[in-house]
């Protein structure tokens, strides 16, 4: 049998060297050069991540990480298992030869593997894509056989453990679509016949969003053709407050939704009011950071619309935040005095609710740098000088946590439970789970360079500099004048004492079901 195969792939390449092909001669030999070390698909992932839209940036991040895991597979175990000869050249024209022959093992093709990787990889994430990205991996394939560097055999076999590779990662790192969130607790909300009844708060500042995109009102029409925009940030509009105050109260009487277009600030606004006066949020993910839509299931215009249309809605919960050392009767639910962050209710308590994320110490320092210099270099750049500036030169912040006094560089709360990649919580899985995910960075000698080098290492599980619990309430005490907090996106002043619980399944959001 291997007699047979080692013929027939003989056989195949002889056949592919004595055939003309119309256009290849200019092309292949170039595009298998490219494809050297990954350079390729490096440059495709690259322009991907600068230009694409989130979606799009993870599946470049997917297709990359496959590809990596295929060279290291190819390179350590598959070549010098087989050490299968590189074919004789005397049957190939000269004028596709490579200037430079390659001098590892035939066995098999590196360039098949990472091409049939990173197209495996990107088509996990979307399939269109995949798709798109599916000739070009081909081409670098056969290129190889044109060329005369490769068998058909090996570059069948590199092709198979590419694929292998991105299936390997697909395990470890699960897609969006295996980990779609519970469809649980579903809600009551109306269906919306091309968006009939729908106010749309759109804020176009909001998030900092790349690139040139067209007005908000078209985007929403697109989509949705009967649904009424707001839009707001213009220096004589109404504030962001205003308008989704004015907007809700419109939707409540007409027995309509409330829809908000923007970022995660944004989007904590608009749930504010939708709870206040009773009704569904339709989530447009308009803004850069889209954390709270992405958890949620919306990743596009199209499939927010669609659930408007349909009525499919689900409760999720809101965390709350309160001046005060102890909660006020009736914490468990979100009531009327659900103002926005930072007013004062009647009896002087500062309140305020979060969708996400909830922090003290580093990260309110790191929003507050990358919000200074997002208008002038952009959201990313931003980000990563932010992180540069706070590792640089924070200190830690002595706070009370359930009336422990400790040092701290971070403690983060988050909106139910996250899951983590590295040291970042990066997505929830449940959004009506009722729990607060607290995280607490302590601080102490050396505390940020051990807990690098535990999440380097994959100890973050046993070190102590990082503590982590699942709480219904928490309370946050001794704070020093001036120290700042953080919650989905914002920044403002902390009170002296805080109290943090949970309103559960408060909000209603449309979202798609699962059939």
């Amino acid at each position: 049998m291997r007699k047979l195969l080692s013929t027939w792939d003989r056989a195949v390449f002889d056949r592919v060297a004595a055939r003309e092909w119309p256009g290849a001669q200019r092309v292949l030999p170039r595009l298998t050069r490219t494809a050297d070390h990954g350079v390729l698909w490096l440059g495709v992932a690259a322009t991907a991540a600068a230009l694409g839209s989130r979606p799009m940036r993870r599946a470049a991040l997917r297709g990359v990480a496959s590809l990596a895991v295929a060279s290291a597979t190819v390179n350590t175990l598959g070549k010098y298992a087989v050490r299968r000869d590189r074919p004789l050249l005397h049957s190939v024209p000269v004028i596709r030869r490579l200037e430079r022959q390659p001098f590892t093992p035939s066995f098999p093709s590196g360039h098949a593997a990472s091409a049939a990787a990173f197209a495996t990889g990107v088509a996990f994430e979307n399939k269109w894509w995949g798709l798109a990205v599916a000739p070009l991996a081909v081409s670098v394939a056969f290129s190889r056989v044109y060329t005369g560097v490769h068998y058909p055999g090996d570059v069948l076999a590199g092709a198979a453990i590419g694929a292998g590779a991105a299936f390997a990662v697909r395990g470890m790192a699960p897609t969006r679509t295996q980990l779609a969130p519970p469809a649980r607790p579903r809600a009551d909300a109306p269906a919306l016949k091309r968006g009939e009844g729908l106010i749309v708060v759109a804020n176009p500042g909001s998030g900092q969003r790349t690139g040139q995109r067209a007005d908000p009102a078209q985007e929403v029409h697109a989509v949705l053709p009967d649904a009424e925009v707001v839009t707001v940030g213009g220096p004589e509009g109404p504030s962001m407050v205003e308008a989704m105050e004015e907007a809700a109260a419109r939707a409540a009487r007409a027995g309509g939704a409330l829809g908000v277009m923007g970022g995660d600030g944004t989007i904590n606004a608009a749930a504010r009011a939708a709870v206040r006066h009773r009704l569904p949020l339709a989530v447009m993910p308009g803004g850069t950071r889209n954390h709270f839509a992405y958890d949620l299931g919306i990743e596009t215009f199209g499939a927010a619309a669609r659930a408007v249309e349909t009525g499919e809605a689900v409760a999720v919960d809101l965390a709350r935040f309160r001046s005060g050392t102890r909660a006020r009767p009736g914490s468990g639910r979100a009531g009327s005095n659900a103002g926005s962050s930072g007013d004062e209710a009647a009896e002087g308590v500062q309140e305020g609710y979060y969708l996400n994320t909830f922090s003290i110490g580093a990260y309110p320092e790191l929003v507050r740098i990358r919000e200074e210099w997002a208008h002038r270099i952009g959201a990313w750049p931003a980000g990563v000088l932010a992180a540069w500036r706070v590792l640089r030169t924070s200190a830690p912040v002595t706070v009370e946590v359930n009336g422990r006094r400790r040092a701290v560089w971070l403690l983060f709360v988050g909106n139910c439970s996250y899951r983590t990649m590295g040291l970042a919580p990066v997505r929830r899985h449940d959004l009506a789970d009722g729990v607060l995910d607290v995280r607490v960075v302590h601080g102490g000698r050396l505390a940020r360079t051990r807990l690098l080098l535990a999440a380097v290492t994959g100890g973050l599980k046993h070190t102590p500099v990082l503590s982590e619990s699942r709480l219904r309430s928490l309370r946050i005490g001794g704070l020093a004048p001036g120290t700042d907090l953080a919650f989905d996106g914002e920044v403002a002043p902390a009170p002296r004492e805080l109290w943090l619980d949970k309103a559960n399944e408060a909000l209603t959001v449309y979202r798609l079901l699962p059939d």
